[in-house]
């Protein structure tokens, strides 16, 4: 046997080693979290609850009724925001704000706690999150017009859905959820495992150096920003505590990726769900790559500023 096929081996054995034990761990997080979330979601307490974001709306010129979906997103899931969007009537302008506000803050719980589990605070990574968001959304409006005039919600939305139904519906959603997310664990460990094993992941941190310097990112960050940009927190959080544990990053380092990927993550799939619903690529894609480097970049320039202060 070659030498490339040994270590193309022994990057794949590691690899799916790796794979198996975090699939495990993340779905002891994702199971129980995505449960509590279905029950509270079925009581109908969300919706009850929407009206504590009726004045952060008017704040940033949105009408109350896009609490519901935002809500949904920061308490839910993405996909259930998405859908209570498809069906309100909602202008354009409307529509981008809530897209945005709900791609940076979303499945706080459950991507918090991977967050937390690979080295960043969960209060503070909600935290961040949430102004970025805040942020975003009242900065965009001023170039999208009147975006805060009322609509009327369907009668449909405050129908109740028998528990059997839900459980049901919970049960084949987490099935599907648990099978894609092995899926992608277990394929992106096996790749990264084996170039590692091939000695190329040289050539993966020269191509993106570049890119991490615009973004303020420390370059032995790569594997983990790529793994979220692509995967996002939920599916790629497992492979991003992985390499958190291989101690290549130091916790200063750390807090400027979770900083960056819990504000840009999962770029092209929220951003093609978006798409769909005939918002521009523009909107949904500049602001939210800005607003991921400003707080990077002014927590370098704090960092420096107390380092020279500290040395006088």
């Amino acid at each position: 046997m070659s030498d490339f096929q040994t270590q193309l081996k022994k990057g794949l054995y590691t690899g799916i080693k790796k794979g198996r034990g975090s699939f495990v761990w993340i779905c002891k997080v994702v199971v129980p979290v995505s449960f509590l979330v279905a029950l509270i979601q079925w009581t109908g307490w969300l919706s009850q609850l929407d009206f504590l974001l009726h004045p952060l709306m008017s704040l940033i010129n949105l009408p109350a009724a896009a609490a519901l979906p935002i809500i949904t997103a920061v308490v839910v899931n993405f996909y259930a925001a998405i859908a209570i969007m498809a069906v309100l009537p909602f202008t354009v302008g409307q529509l981008t704000l809530i897209a945005l506000f709900i791609m940076i803050a979303h499945m706080l719980i459950m991507e918090g706690m991977i967050q937390h589990k690979s080295g960043f605070n969960i209060i503070k990574a909600t935290l961040v999150r949430i102004t970025a968001a805040i942020l975003t959304v009242l900065i965009v409006s001023q170039f999208l017009g009147d975006t805060s005039q009322s609509i009327v919600l369907p009668a449909d939305l405050t129908v109740h859905t028998p528990f059997i139904e839900v459980l049901k519906s919970w049960t084949i959603d987490i099935l599907g959820l648990c099978g894609r997310i092995f899926i992608i664990i277990m394929l992106v460990m096996m790749v990264l495992e084996s170039l590692q094993s091939l000695g190329w992941i040289k050539y993966l941190l020269k191509f993106f150096q570049p890119f991490m310097r615009i973004l303020g990112l420390s370059n032995q960050a790569v594997t983990m920003w790529v793994t979220a940009a692509g995967f996002g927190l939920l599916y790629g959080g497992a492979v991003i505590t992985e390499e958190a544990k291989k101690g290549t990053l130091t916790r200063d380092d750390l807090e400027h990726l979770h900083i960056s990927i819990g504000i840009n993550h999962a770029i092209v799939e929220e951003t093609a769900l978006f798409l769909a619903l005939g918002l521009s690529a523009f909107w949904l894609l500049i602001p939210r790559f800005v607003i991921a480097i400003i707080p990077v970049h002014t927590y370098h320039a704090i960092q420096y500023l107390k380092s020279k202060v500290l040395h006088k």
